[in-house]
């Protein structure tokens, strides 16, 4: 397993977030998490990635116990992760070449100039941007490309697990699209563990293996999405079969039956 996550229990003052949350994410897969407004997506990601400390639980993540492990285990657990944020969390004063050397410089200092501008390079590729936008800054970068631009960091690394909030929200359905397919195309090349929250359906749809539901303080539901959608609960049927959700099934299924040229 890439991350197994026992009794968790997320809380803050008296509102309890998690309660015996329990969560296995395979290697290799694509996972994606859903949930109400409330439901502690985030909260969940930040406290896997041991940016805060639950209040019971234990998680490891690639065989490193994140709450009790030692600080050097833990520090080669960065270098094994990548996390794009839900506003892609550029520095905004320095250039897209610049943002994606940032982790190069902190993990791996004694990296020649060269090698690391290479590697830069390499990763501003790998997300589908063009090479002149490496000496733009994040303001003068569309919605599509600031994520685009955050993924390449989050690969600067070559992490074998990736964290990912909400990486469509704010684009068109166009864009969404785009990026779905170049993250799963990733994945499969790059043999990622991808940990995804999102509330698109078209990319649950059309990318994860499985998808989590967070609900009432726990995992409500896990499996493929076939299997999830039918989950005897109003929140689940409501999200998988309102109004919203019909009219992305059968906007998926019209472009099913589009013959290919």
């Amino acid at each position: 397993m890439a991350i197994r996550i026992h009794g968790l229990r997320n809380q803050f003052g008296s509102q309890v977030v998690h309660q015996e949350l329990e969560l296995d994410v395979r290697r290799g897969e694509i996972i994606g998490i859903v949930g109400g407004s409330g439901s502690g997506k985030s909260v969940l990601m930040r406290t896997i990635l041991g940016l805060r400390r639950p209040q019971a639980g234990s998680i490891e993540v690639l065989g490193v116990d994140v709450l009790d492990g030692s600080e050097q285990a833990r520090r080669m657990l960065e270098q094994r992760t990548g996390v794009l944020f839900q506003d892609g969390a550029l520095f905004s004063s320095l250039t897209v070449a610049e943002n994606v050397a940032v982790p190069l410089k902190e993990h791996h200092p004694e990296l020649e100039v060269s090698l690391r501008e290479e590697l830069v390079r390499l990763k501003i590729a790998l997300s589908g941007l063009p090479g002149s936008a490496g000496t733009k800054y994040p303001s003068e970068l569309s919605g599509g490309m600031r994520k685009r631009a955050g993924l390449a960091r989050a690969l600067a690394l070559d992490p074998q697990l990736l964290f990912l909030d909400e990486p469509t929200a704010g684009l068109d359905p166009i864009g969404a699209a785009a990026f779905d397919t170049l993250l799963a195309t990733l994945q499969k090349a790059l043999g990622l563990t991808v940990f995804l929250i999102t509330h698109d359906l078209d990319t649950l749809y059309a990318i994860c293996d499985r998808v989590a539901v967070l609900a009432e303080k726990r995992l409500l539901a896990i499996g493929p999405i076939q299997e999830v959608q039918e989950y005897d609960h109003p929140w689940v049927q409501e999200y998988f079969h309102g109004p919203r959700a019909r009219a992305a099934v059968a906007a998926r299924d019209r472009s099913a039956a589009r013959p290919k040229r």
